[in-house]
């Protein structure tokens, strides 16, 4: 068998030279038998890793076959059972993604750091995120021998600055807007601070007109939410069904849909940096500048995290809240 390093000699001191990546490093010493005693030191984990290779496939063989042929999708396929909903969807998405290409019918117990470098080098900010998740599934479920690379030396994950959507930002795509439907739910994403999804799945029974307050559950934590309906607001939603969903088309449309389209309106207008999720940054802003308590603005949004609108977040100029009953700005 080759030998990963070799022995040379640089005036009176020996070298080694890793034949892999050609990196050379000094031995540190002129004797020629301690040099070959150093050589030795670093090729003998390289010569006996098939060894112990072999070694861990025939234990675990011995205890399940399926160990030794059990690939990356197998390992996808297994945490897909256990996923439900919108987050199975995600994970259809993701498993079916090229990055996962490079280690999908890669053998578990035959992938080293570098299969998992080249993933995360060949795809985005989600890759790294999901990856990481599949990584520890299969640690839990004990496929994995060891991590194959371990917590610190995961690239960090880098998301996107994300910002709220300005008035004239909003106003911009509300004239640009044809269709009325869609036009509705742009407005009510910017009164109520809701996200994509709740406010497309809004129904009619979610008015209670008598209180003049909208209730709807969050999809993603099953929080409660509730916000007055000021003049604003109410204008909007005398102006959509009295029955049944708010939304009938969007509310059968895709999620990635929905956020193309309105993307497709940015474009079109050269606003850069918004999502439909920027509403509800917006919303949040313009709350804490009109100095609303931060527990209301919790229930408003149903939100459950008492840091939903942390003071280092820029203020927007925009005051008011969503069509309702405006607090006061404090003295």
């Amino acid at each position: 068998m080759k030998t990963r390093y070799r022995k040379f000699r640089r005036g009176n001191v020996w070298w080694c030279q890793d034949n892999e990546s050609g990196k050379q490093e000094s031995l540190r010493t002129k004797d020629k038998t301690e040099a070959l005693r150093l050589l030795d030191i670093r090729n003998q984990p390289t010569l006996y890793a098939s060894h112990h290779l072999q070694l861990a496939r025939t234990h675990l063989l011995v205890s399940k076959a399926e160990s030794i042929t059990r690939t990356w999708q197998n390992v996808l396929d297994a945490l897909l059972r256990n996923k439900k909903g919108k987050n199975r969807s995600r994970w259809e998405r993701i498993a079916k993604s090229k990055p996962f290409d490079i280690i999908r019918n890669r053998a578990v117990v035959e992938t080293d750091d570098r299969h998992f470098f080249d993933v995360l080098e060949a795809g985005a900010v989600s890759t790294n995120v999901y990856l990481r998740r599949l990584h520890n599934y299969a640690l839990d479920m004990n496929w994995l021998l060891a991590p194959v690379i371990p917590k610190p030396h995961w690239p960090s994950v880098e998301y996107k600055d994300k910002r709220a959507i300005t008035i004239t930002e909003h106003q911009s795509i509300l004239a640009r807007e044809k269709n009325p439907e869609r036009k509705a739910y742009y407005e009510i994403c910017w009164h109520i601070g809701g996200s994509q999804s709740d406010m497309a799945a809004l129904q009619a029974e979610n008015i209670d007109w008598q209180n003049r307050i909208l209730r709807y559950t969050r999809q993603k934590s099953n929080q409660p939410a509730e916000i007055h309906i000021g003049s604003d607001l109410e204008k909007v939603l005398r102006s959509l069904p009295v029955a049944g969903a708010l939304f009938p088309n969007l509310s059968k449309v895709r999620e990635s849909d929905r956020a193309t389209e309105f993307k497709q309106r940015c474009t079109g207008l050269e606003i850069a940096g918004v999502t439909l999720h920027s509403y509800r940054y917006s919303w949040a802003e313009r709350a804490l500048t009109c100095g609303f308590p931060e527990r209301f603005a919790q229930v408003a949004l149903g939100h459950g995290n008492k840091h939903l609108m942390p003071s280092s977040r820029p203020k927007a100029v925009q005051p008011r809240i969503g069509g309702g009953r405006q607090p006061s700005k404090p003295r």
